[in-house]
């Protein structure tokens, strides 16, 4: 079995999405920190980061099984 160009392509696509909402979120805590805003939405931002960080772990783990595979 050889690995597919598309494939590859496909799970590092995957794995950006995480990336950018964890940039995002993280982000976002920076602002209501700045701005003294409800720290409310500073949690609902962390939870989402931590949620990412999640989803990009499992897209990782993807990866290694896909490249597993191919051996």
């Amino acid at each position: 079995m050889s690995i597919e160009k598309n494939d590859i392509n496909q799970l590092i696509h995957d794995t950006r999405g995480p990336l950018n909402r964890i940039s995002m979120q993280a982000e976002l805590v920076k602002i209501v920190l700045e701005n003294d805003m409800p720290k409310e939405k500073a949690i609902e931002a962390v939870n989402k980061i931590i949620a990412a960080c999640q989803d990009c772990s499992n897209s990782l783990q993807d990866v290694t099984e896909f490249l597993q595979q191919q051996q």
